[in-house]
């Protein structure tokens, strides 16, 4: 593939590109037909480099092609920018070309490329929107058809090659989003080819520095590199010839490791480029699997292998259909990664799915159920954000396979955890998932998982929602299914608080409630009560008619009764018509600000629950009356403080006290070690200072006790 770039960037001529893309295809009558047809309608056009614009499809049908294209492809690939760039409707396509290339020219051109005018500045948050709408519409255009994927990746790949000839800050905004893109898919796909090509042309744009470093060490020391490359290929080869191999049986591959890829492994390990271990790789290419194994014991057996860096895709392939072996090697002073795989698992690494194309036959076919996946996931998921990045988490990570008892083999994400193990068997698993054994040893459900872990989950009767674990997750089945099940379940439980909040308000059965909310046709739209204030009054206002007539004796005295008025406090407004005196935490769940709530009335006071805390659930189904809360707008501020003091008894009693007596609430307090033994100790805790008042607690508390640091948390400095 880096040979035909080279040639594909040195074409400039439309001719030449026909020339060169004969060599890939034979020319049909309708290849021939669809490139007149496309020279026609570009014709005039041209490229921000000053070429005729026809060369960039011609091109992008080369590599098309090179991957073994079917014509369909070939065709809908000299298409695609026809429906896009000028008047020419995807109908005139079908009814010229037929039905199936209709088909993938229409999802080519659903994929809406994000036009000049639409660039957006790299230090923009608009940017990952953008991306994230492209992504979505890539995927979903794919799902029914993967080869739609493959021309799109082709026409990306060239439009990498051209990138020279726009403005910095498009080059930089376009290589962002191949990087956060289209590499990743290539990746899922496993045309590593393609994926290698993408990181390091997007690489050079986004991060010059970080290239250019690498780019200098490697040229500098490429000889050297080269020569210890050469060394050990002409000892293993030498092995292999004394064990019974024969010249033509095998093929010995060398390369240094991809830019990009070096760029990741030294900020992964936090090492410099001189560290990275696999920087230098050969690659045995033998002809059936059982070589693979025969030549990985004669490399093991002379050379002394690094044990932690042995990984064998062939026993157990990467879900893109990648099989090699891995190991890693001691040659005397340098370390070599050497990968060992058969012809048919070679093409499938380079071409992946598109091997099957190219050679009919061989390795395994990239498993595409991600595609089905994420498209489920884009039906439930309403935030296009949580969609991108829960499709990133999907696409692009770095694999261990796992073992359910029976011996089924599961892919997962490097540092996945057990949920993640129980959602990926299926996702009634993952929400009743109640307990877990790896290795026969009981763990957490969010144990991280390792390469080759057994993996038992026990499940119980009852789902399990854990809403506050949906960062703790890795993959974005776990992810999404957990979010679809809260809101769900959040939906439901709004409805009861809503019915419990107007049976409170109007000292009512919940049924009565319920009939008046019905006779207002407002069933459906009720559970928005338990979260807008304003709704719950503009409600209350219309019920109010029905609860007067439900009372005869002094109607008027009852109308004021039903006023619903606002009430705050520290950190909670609570809307209601009954008069409340405190609120109150109640201790067995901690609500932290953001999170859903509910509130309990006792007395005057009111106590707050987390909205799906156990406890909350059993006071609902006891009646408990309830009210309207939520989080003040503006949360208090955040402070820093690290103070020293006295090391004697009640020393920390008397400065919580103090605290507590400016009105400053302490949210965590950690302890430090002493200055000099017997004298003082340091501790760092985080305030929250309600009025605002900063200057004067910082004098306060500077005049009466030793202060090292008071700071804000929001500080942009630290």
């Amino acid at each position: 593939m880096e040979e035909l770039v080279e040639i594909v960037k040195e074409c400039k001529r439309s001719d030449k590109a026909v020339e060169l893309l004969y060599k890939y295809i034979k020319p049909t009558a309708n290849v021939e037909k669809a490139i007149a047809f496309t020279i026609a309608k570009h014709q005039g056009q041209y490229r921000k480099s000053g070429e005729e614009y026809v060369i960039h499809p011609i091109l992008v049908c080369v590599f098309v092609a090179y991957l073994g294209g079917d014509e369909s492809m070939i065709v809908a690939g000299l298409l695609h920018d026809v429906v896009e760039d000028t008047s020419c409707p995807t109908e005139d396509i079908k009814a010229m070309f037929g039905e199936e290339v209709g088909h993938l020219v229409d999802g080519l051109t659903k994929i809406v490329e994000i036009r000049d005018i639409e660039l957006i500045p790299s230090s923009s948050n608009d940017k990952l929107v953008a991306s994230a709408l492209t992504f979505r519409k890539m995927l979903i255009a794919s799902i029914r058809d993967v080869r739609v994927l493959v021309v799109k990746l082709c026409d990306r790949l060239h439009n990498m090659l051209t990138l020279s000839a726009l403005d910095p800050v498009k080059q930089r905004r376009i290589a962002e989003e191949t990087l956060v893109v289209y590499a990743p898919i290539a990746h899922r796909l496993g045309i590593s080819s393609i994926k290698n090509l993408l990181e390091d042309f997007s690489f050079y744009y986004v991060m010059p520095n970080e290239y250019n470093k690498i780019d200098g060490y490697i040229k500098e020391h490429g000889q050297q590199l080269q020569l210890r490359l050469n060394h050990f290929i002409s000892k293993i080869k030498n092995h292999m010839l004394q064990e019974g191999f024969i010249e033509s049986d095998f093929t010995i591959q060398k390369r240094i490791k991809h830019y990009y890829s070096i760029y990741l492994k030294m900020q992964r390990k936090g090492v410099t480029i001189e560290e990275v271990l696999d920087l230098l790789a050969i690659r045995i290419i033998v002809r059936t699997p059982i070589d693979c194994y025969r030549a990985l014991g004669i490399v093991h057996q002379h050379f002394k292998p690094l044990i932690s860096r042995f990984k064998d895709y062939i026993a157990i392939p990467k879900e893109n259909g990648y099989q090699t072996i891995h190991t890693t090697v001691f040659d005397d002073k340098s370390i070599v990664e050497s990968q060992i795989r058969t012809y048919d698992m070679n093409k499938t690494a380079e071409y992946g799915v598109a091997a099957h194309w190219k050679y009919k036959s061989g390795g395994l076919n990239p498993k595409l159920d991600w595609l089905n996946d994420l498209n489920n996931q884009n039906e439930d998921i309403e935030n296009i954000e949580d969609f991108y990045a829960i499709a990133k988490d999907n696409l692009y990570s770095e694999d261990i396979a796992v073992f359910s008892p029976k011996g089924d083999i599961f892919t997962l994400p490097r540092g996945a955890t057990v949920l993640d193990f129980a959602y990926e068997v299926h996702t009634e698993v993952g929400t009743y998932a109640d307990e877990a054994y790896v290795n026969k040893q009981k763990v957490p459900l969010l144990s991280e998982l390792k390469n080759g872990d057994i993996v038992r989950i026990v499940t119980s009767k009852e789902p399990k929602y854990r809403c506050s674990w949906v960062n703790s997750v890795k993959t974005g089945k776990a992810k999404s299914t957990i979010q679809a099940n809260c809101r769900q379940k959040i939906k439901e439980i709004n409805h009861k608080v809503a019915i419990k909040i107007l049976s409170h308000a109007f000292g009512v059965a919940e049924n009565k409630v319920e009939a008046w909310v019905e006779q207002e046709h407002a069933t459906k739209k009720i559970f928005k009560i338990a979260t807008d204030s304003i709704y719950l009054q503009d409600v209350s206002n219309t019920l109010k008619l029905y609860a007067m007539q439900d009372t005869l004796l002094f109607p008027l005295l009852k109308k004021d009764r039903y006023h619903i008025k606002k009430q705050k406090f520290e950190n909670i407004v609570i809307y209601s018509n009954h008069h409340i005196a405190n609120v109150y935490f109640d201790y067995c769940c901690h609500p932290k600000r953001g999170d859903d709530i509910v509130g309990f009335k006792k007395g005057n006071d009111v106590f707050v629950h987390h909205k799906l805390c156990e406890r909350a659930a059993s006071l609902m189904e006891e009646s408990e009356p309830m009210v309207f809360v939520k989080w003040t707008k503006e949360a208090p501020d955040r402070y820093k403080l690290i103070v020293s003091l006295e090391n004697k008894k009640g020393s920390l009693a008397s400065f919580l006290a103090y605290l507590a007596k400016m009105q400053i609430n302490l949210v965590t307090i950690e302890l430090g070690k002493a200055e000099d033994e017997g004298h003082a100790d340091y501790f760092e805790m985080i305030l929250e200072l309600p009025d605002k008042n900063v200057n004067a607690v910082r004098e306060n508390l500077k005049g009466k006790y030793r202060v090292i640091e008071f700071v804000s948390v929001n500080d942009a400095y630290k």
